[in-house]
């Protein structure tokens, strides 16, 4: 893990303004200890420290399965509702070769399984083909799935 002195660099590069990604950078390239985006994600949680402009937050780094986001919904209008929220649970069992997955509900309404896998790198399963979440709910989901993994006692 990270020293105090190190920390305080962190803290430092979250004042500066720098995004998520930019963090992960700067810790892999000056302290040479890779971290996922998750990773990342909650050391500034932890360290109660609160990005700049969290509306400008950089989305998770894609993989083959990421949700890429978009301005704007590819959901038709009469399933979208801006009251709702998203939900997310945890899946009591996990499956083979997944670290810890569950379900999500976005504000449109649209459903998907999460899953964080043994590299640390989140994915989804079940989404429709070109669905993009609201920009809105990724920070959300973030929030919400770093709550869920700490009650769980991941750090």
């Amino acid at each position: 893990m990270l020293t105090d002195s190190q920390k305080n660099q962190v803290a430092q590069w979250v004042n500066d303004g720098l995004s998520l990604a930019q963090i992960q950078t700067q810790i892999a390239e000056e302290f040479g200890v890779p971290m996922t985006y998750m990773d990342v994600r909650f050391l500034v949680d932890d360290l109660d420290l609160e990005l700049k402009d969290s509306t400008a937050e950089e989305p998770v780094p894609a993989t083959a399965d990421a949700v890429p986001v978009a301005e704007e919904s590819t959901v038709p209008a009469e399933k979208k509702s801006s009251s709702a929220a998203v939900s997310i649970s945890v899946d009591p069992v996990q499956t083979p070769g997944v670290l810890v997955g569950g379900s999500v509900t976005f504000s449109d309404g649209v459903s998907a399984k999460w899953f964080v896998d043994q590299a640390g790198q989140l994915g989804f399963d079940g989404i429709p083909k070109g669905y993009r979440p609201p920009v809105s709910d990724v920070p959300e989901f973030q929030t919400k799935l770093g709550a869920e993994l700490r009650k769980l006692g991941y750090q």
